[in-house]
């Protein structure tokens, strides 16, 4: 075969500020690249049959799907273990859904996913390493194969959707749905730990540490009632003060009393110096004249009834009961009487009235100094419950709080089981589609054999390219001509030896 000579690397300047460069046409590029065809079908050919052999070791996959719905519910709305700051509080729908795809996508629910179905289930190349492998290393077989697991998982979800899409593949369609379907009950599971079960063991150990302080504080107050030696000190100040008022309006209803008492005395003893003592109940008078002047009457009537009114005996009895009159007329005709004198009414009630008032104002002498006595020990009390009233204050304070406390967590703990028996029945989170097993599964050997094609292809060309640029020399007259902008008067021929 019959080739155009080259020129030698005599025919360019060996120095100078440039270098002439070849310069070629479409026809010099594949000349020169059908010369080195065999170089680069060697080098296509190796690497397609790499392709190829990469292609044909991998396996068809399956994918298992299954979809999530993500709704609102009471484990995501806040409640304050104390007070009531921020309570009620609610997440976005966004963030709802990714704290689900957050523990959906955890390593921990893999981990339990290996350790409920095992190894041999979920990954069974492995299952015999795994069995035969001491504790230590078992245990970098099981974080390995949960890595492993997350690469085969997906979940997607769409923004202003609580729809969650699960995905996970294997090269055996039944392992992929058998997988994913224990993936999932166990994140129902683990979701209500996380969410609610977690805050349990917390408000438990809360629910102590309050109990127990309470009971200290209900023995430094039982201790503090028993020391001062107080039933209810509330309802002991209430009455002591209460006492208090009511001995003070009595105290000064009895100095009212007395000076009333006290001003009676004093008038009646003014008035008591003027009434006698005695007084006279009555005298008997001496009847003797009336007497003797009704016999003379008497006398003259029988008289009269013997003799005229102008005899001598009718005269001298006649003149006799004259005399009488006279007598009697003059008052000399009656004496006085016996007479009998008995106590004076007046100064014996006067007198009574005054040793009852000196005994009423005696007893409530007695009954002030007693009042005065009573308000004394009284204040002295209430002055002591006044003293101690601060550290009363702080007790009863702490105790209140306490319980209040213990009341609120009481409360939060119903809360919380309620929660757990409600998200067991009609979870947060509900399966719209249950994974099965897929009938098509997905392989790669296509895409990658058409890639390794593609790629052994490129870099043929390029290995074929790359020597046709750094070759020396032209490699025919007319780019010798176009590069060195002179013509070619002749070439010489060779012949490739046989």
């Amino acid at each position: 075969m019959t080739y155009s000579s080259t020129w030698g690397s005599g025919a360019m300047p060996a120095s100078g500020d440039w270098a002439a460069r070849p310069r070629y046409t479409a026809t010099d590029v594949g000349a020169l690249l059908w010369r080195d065809r065999f170089l680069m079908f060697a080098i296509f050919a190796v690497l397609l049959a790499i392709g190829l052999g990469v292609a044909l070791t991998m396996k068809t996959r399956y994918p298992a799907h299954a979809s999530l719905l993500v709704r609102l519910g009471p484990e995501y709305v806040y409640q304050p273990n104390i007070g009531d700051a921020a309570r009620g509080a609610i997440p976005t729908n966004d963030q709802l859904v990714q704290s689900e795809v957050e523990i959906l996508s955890s390593e921990e629910l893999r981990r339990r996913v290996i350790d409920e179905l095992g190894m041999a289930e979920v990954m069974p190349s492995k299952a015999k390493a795994y069995a035969e492998a001491p504790p230590a290393k078992k245990v970098q077989m099981r974080e390995a194969a949960a890595t492993a697991m997350g690469t085969n998982l997906k979940v997607d979800t769409a923004p202003d959707s609580d729809v969650v899409r699960v995905t996970y593949t294997d090269t055996d369609p039944a392992r992929a749905a058998l997988v994913l379907n224990r993936l999932l009950d166990d994140y129902l599971a683990y979701r209500s730990s996380v969410l609610q079960g977690s805050s349990q063991p917390v408000l438990d150990q809360q629910l102590k540490n309050f109990e127990g302080q309470l009971a200290d504080a209900d023995a430094d107050y039982v201790k503090f009632l028993t020391d001062n030696q107080i039933t209810d000190f509330d309802a002991e100040k209430t009455s002591l003060n209460n006492l208090q008022s009511s001995l003070t309006d009595e105290s000064y209803r009895v100095q009212a009393r007395l000076k009333e008492i006290d001003g009676r005395l004093g008038e009646i003893g003014r008035q008591i110096s003027s009434v006698s003592p005695e007084i006279k109940l009555y005298q008997d008078t001496d009847p003797a004249a009336a007497s003797k002047l009704l016999q003379l009457k008497i006398d003259r009537q029988d008289l009269l009834s013997r003799y005229t009114a102008t005899s001598q005996p009718v005269r001298d009895v006649d003149e006799k009961i004259a005399s009488l009159q006279a007598l009697m007329a003059r008052g000399a005709g009656q004496s006085p009487g016996a007479a009998r004198v008995g106590i004076n009414p007046l100064y014996q009630t006067v007198q009574t009235e005054q040793i009852q008032l000196n005994a009423e104002g005696a007893s409530l002498r007695d009954r002030q100094a007693a009042l005065a006595d009573q308000l004394a020990q009284i204040g002295a009390r209430r002055q002591k419950l006044n003293e101690i009233e601060p550290q009363y204050l702080t007790l009863t304070q702490n105790r209140n709080l306490l319980q209040d406390d213990i009341k609120g967590l009481i409360q939060k703990k119903q809360e919380a089981q309620a929660q757990g028996v409600a998200g067991r029945g009609f979870g947060t989170v509900r399966v719209v589609e249950r994974p099965t097993p897929p009938s098509a599964g997905k392989s790669l050997k296509k895409p990658v054999l058409l890639l390794a094609f593609v790629f052994a292809a490129f870099t043929a060309l390029c290995v074929g390219l790359a020597r046709l640029f750094t070759r020396k020399g032209f490699p025919t007259a007319a780019s010798a001509s176009r590069t060195l902008d002179l013509p070619v008067l002749a070439s010489a021929g060779y012949k490739r030896e046989a």
